[in-house]
């Protein structure tokens, strides 16, 4: 395939992909008065009704960061020398890919780890590829990419210094922080 095929071909990816992401709005006819229910119970996104915006809007606001449940988890554990992420950080991922489409100007470091084993190289390479398994998570789910910046650690931040299974794996991890609300 030539150069022009490529960059037409491209570009047109491009302009498809930006159309999908364009919100779509909301029927005033519709009934949009959130419903109740029992605690523990799952929305249509899959996430638990108590891990929704805490305001009437189904928008995050700035205060959300402290009072919203699923906000509030900001650490994304691995597994030895893996960095898939876990399904049961899916739904956390999907949340604060939800605040930073509702907030644009929120912007989150995601801050990958290692445990102690393993070279630094190779602990500083697998931090990094875990904060990126986790920032594609949230592009996937509807986050901005520009909103997103990616540190590798490596091994040089442990939160547990002991030498066994359960300290590693504590150790493993991408922290969420958010840098602008």
């Amino acid at each position: 395939m030539n150069t022009t095929s490529r960059v037409l071909l491209t570009a047109i990816l491009c302009v498809t992909a930006a159309a999908c992401s364009k919100k779509v709005k909301e029927d005033p006819n519709t009934d949009a008065t959130p419903t109740t229910s029992n605690p523990g119970s799952t929305t249509s996104s899959g996430i638990g009704n108590n891990a929704g915006p805490s305001m009437g809007s189904g928008l995050y606001g700035p205060g959300d960061l402290d009072t919203d449940a699923c906000l509030r988890q900001r650490v994304v554990y691995f597994d030895l020398d893996q960095d898939a992420l876990k399904p049961e950080f899916q739904n956390i991922v999907a949340c604060h890919a939800k605040y930073l489409r509702d907030r644009p100007s929120a912007r989150m470091t995601l801050e990958g780890n290692a445990d102690e084993r393993g070279s630094r190289e190779y602990n500083l390479g697998l931090g990094e590829r875990r904060g990126n398994a986790v920032s594609s998570s949230v592009q996937a789910n509807g986050g901005d990419g520009s909103q997103i910046t990616v540190v590798s650690y490596g091994e040089e931040r442990p939160t547990c210094t002991d030498s066994n299974e359960d300290c590693w794996g504590r150790n493993r991890r991408v922290e969420i922080v958010y840098t602008a609300k």
